[in-house]
């Protein structure tokens, strides 16, 4: 038996290698003779470019570069073979995991570190930039990504917006003289599983707002301001971003990548399915696993899991996810099963702490039973 084994993160607790190489585990012990083909996943937000360079000929590579705060981090990012090209995560630089749960406030926090990462690979001579856009701590319309290519965001008597989402309501005047010539010759790609328009009821404030550490009435001054930004970029700029599907991805960063660089706006799971060979993979597998943290009705829009369960169906492939947890209905992914990594009631730290020893097994009784149906099968 071949078995593709092909899961996301499972925030909080496990890479998507971490949680391939638990899913393995379990399997050996229920499969001990079959072969597994390994092929971490990933949507546009962390574990990007660990998927993309495990499957691609390319080197990772490392920067310096601001934090949501301003404080310097190592971030990395992968350099491939062909173009050169390079593949970055926003999250790597302006992620929310990088912030403190008391840290979060997306008034302040900027995309100035992603902007960074986007120069370090024009330095390195990549001229097709793949921007993973997940997971942000941010809400700034990817102001800071500009400002750090050379845009300047003016205030009514000139002066540079400091950083954050909240500043934006003071943008009178940009002037894009400075930005990094390079840019013209990059072809860009921000590759995201979110499909928000910049502002509105599903805009990037009033919907990951809060998750970001934005109270209501912060939700509300936020997308207030990012209309405001629009408004400017439409004027100055030439290019209507405020209901553009995508660009509130990652605070509007997918917005802000659209107006400084013309780039366009993809799905991540797709762009990622496609580096990694994945049909050609699950097409030589005789079944397929998967995997998230949590299984929910937003799974079915652009999520790695959905993506994988669209493609298996195509192949006539059977498809198990192993999930954190299931919320909602969950109907629409297009799974043949679905299975809980926890037996029995478990609190929400000890689900993150034995995530792994979970999921192990789990997968190993997820395989049982297959060997069961199959012994059955006529």
């Amino acid at each position: 038996m071949r078995v593709l084994i092909c899961p996301q993160e499972f925030k909080g607790s496990l890479t998507a290698r971490q949680a391939a190489d638990a899913i393995a585990t379990g399997l050996r012990r229920a499969l001990p003779d079959a072969e597994l083909d390994i092929a971490p996943m990933a949507d546009g937000g962390p574990g990007t470019v660990d998927a993309i360079l495990s499957s691609s000929r390319g080197h990772p590579e490392t920067a310096t570069v601001k934090d949501p705060l301003g404080r310097p981090v190592e971030a990395a990012w992968g350099v491939l073979d062909d173009g050169p090209a390079a593949v970055i995560e926003m999250a790597a630089a302006s992620g929310l995991t990088l912030l403190k749960p008391e840290e979060r406030d997306p008034r302040r926090t900027t995309t100035y570190g992603t902007g960074q990462l986007i120069r370090a690979a024009l330095d390195a001579a990549c001229r097709r930039l793949i921007v993973g856009v997940g997971g942000s701590a941010t809400n700034d319309g990817g102001a800071g990504m500009a400002q750090a290519l050379g845009a300047r965001l003016l205030d009514g008597d000139g002066r540079d917006l400091p950083p954050g989402g909240a500043t934006l309501a003071g943008l009178a005047r940009i002037d894009v003289s400075g930005l990094d010539t390079r840019l013209k010759q990059c072809e860009v790609t921000a590759a995201t599983d979110a499909v928000n328009p910049l502002c509105g009821p599903s805009g990037a404030s009033l919907v990951y707002g809060p998750q970001k550490g934005a109270t209501p009435e912060v939700a509300a001054e936020l997308d207030a301001a990012l209309r405001h930004y629009a408004d400017v970029v439409r004027r100055d700029l030439g290019i209507d971003i405020a209901s553009l599907p995508g660009a509130g991805a990652a605070g509007g960063l997918g917005g802000g990548l659209v107006a400084f660089r013309g780039a366009r706006i993809a799905s991540g799971a797709e762009l990622v399915a496609t580096a990694t060979g994945l049909p050609q993979r699950i097409a030589a597998a005789d079944v397929v696993f998967t995997g998230e943290g949590r299984l929910d009705a937003q799974t079915a829009y652009g999520k790695s899991v959905a993506v994988i369960a669209r493609l298996a169906k195509e192949r006539g492939r059977p498809v198990i996810a192993l999930v954190g947890s299931i919320v909602g209905d969950a109907s629409t992914s297009g799974l043949d099963t679905v299975v809980p990594i926890a037996k029995g009631a478990k609190t929400e730290t000890e689900m993150f702490e034995q995530a792994g020893s979970l999921l192990s097994g789990a997968a190993e009784r997820a395989a049982r039973l297959l060997l069961v149906g199959r012994s059955l099968a006529p």
